[in-house]
């Protein structure tokens, strides 16, 4: 039988930008003070490992690039990790004595073909020291296409634990209602939404998911200053004209009725707690179930491939594909 009720930890907080050790370090201090607090859970921001370049334009315009603009983004590709890899092993061995799951943001080194992709993925670390599963974003927003690339549905991933199923979408992958849909299909209950939006109306975008999905919804965003950027990067004329503060946070909690658990933390650094009840999964349910009595699947249907997408396939001593998987 299932345990009714964890406590979770939402960390608000950002590491000092392309340095992997910094954020490393502040991963290890921010974790054993919320296990320290009865955290079975932690979850960190978006692109966490090794930050979220927010502001930097990496000398991109249309038709052009810079000399400068690409030493950015090898910095950039410098600080990412493997997954797995050595990072991940570092990370399941803080898991593991803390006896928690850590759900964190990291940039991703594609480590199958060319090594010259990142993308912005969401990795899952069980306490027994695990990688449990990744997510990468399915479709990077904006200019975080010119650093990104796109992930695919073999990492629509959903983590069965003793007190429920994890999951989640990254940022502004919550808008694409199909891609909602999938998750609730796998029958998701805590239901993890790291960000770097820190708008008013993201609150109303976490606040529906939670009564759409009937889950409680984590929602994990960074508090970042100029300080956060390297001192031999602060001065960049990218970030001139922008305030002090970069990303005023607005990480919250919600529960599967559309009720605050946790209300947005805003304009500090900081770690939100809250308990959840996971017997309120099923009383939300009782109503409305997405994908449940509550779909028509005679009117509408979802078609979702979870194939990994490969562009070169390594033809065996058989003629067989021989594929290769990153987990």
């Amino acid at each position: 039988m299932k345990a009714q009720r964890i406590t979770i930890a939402v960390v608000q907080a950002a590491p000092i930008l392309f340095d992997k050790e910094s954020a490393l370090d502040r991963i290890a201090s921010l974790s054993k003070e919320a296990a320290g607090q009865g955290a079975g859970l932690i979850v960190f921001p978006e692109a966490f490992l090794p930050g979220y370049p927010r502001g930097l334009r990496f000398g991109a315009r249309v038709g052009s690039r810079t000399d400068d603009g690409r030493k950015d983004w090898a910095r950039y590709w410098t600080g990412a990790i493997d997954v797995p890899g050595a990072e991940t092993r570092l990370l399941g061995e803080l898991a593991k004595e803390l006896g928690v799951y850590l759900a964190i943001g990291v940039v991703e080194r594609d480590q199958e073909f060319s090594r010259g992709t990142l993308y912005n993925s969401l990795v899952y670390i069980g306490p027994d020291g695990a990688l449990l599963g990744k997510h990468r974003k399915l479709v990077p927003t904006g200019s975080e296409r010119l650093i990104w690339g796109q992930g695919d549905g073999s990492t629509l991933t959903v983590i069965d634990t003793p007190f429920g199923r994890i999951g989640g979408l990254i940022c502004w992958e919550n808008y694409m209602p199909l891609a909602r849909a999938a998750m609730y299909a796998k029958g998701v209950d805590i239901y993890l939404a790291p960000t770097a939006d820190a708008r008013d109306t993201w609150q109303a975008t976490i606040r529906h998911i939670a009564c759409e999905g009937r889950c409680f919804v984590v929602s994990c965003n960074q508090f970042a200053t100029k300080a956060s950027y390297p001192a031999d990067y602060a001065a960049h004329a990218d970030l001139r004209d922008d305030r002090d503060i970069l990303c005023r946070g607005g990480s919250a909690v919600v529960g599967p009725l559309g009720e605050y658990v946790a209300e947005p933390l805003y304009d500090r650094e900081g770690i939100l707690f809250a308990e959840l009840d996971l017997s309120q999964v099923a009383e939300s349910r009782f109503d409305f179930d997405a994908v449940g009595h509550y779909s028509r699947p005679d009117v509408f249907q979802l078609v979702v491939n979870e194939r990994k997408q490969e562009i070169v396939r390594a033809a065996g001593p058989n003629g067989l594909d021989e594929r290769r998987s990153p987990l």
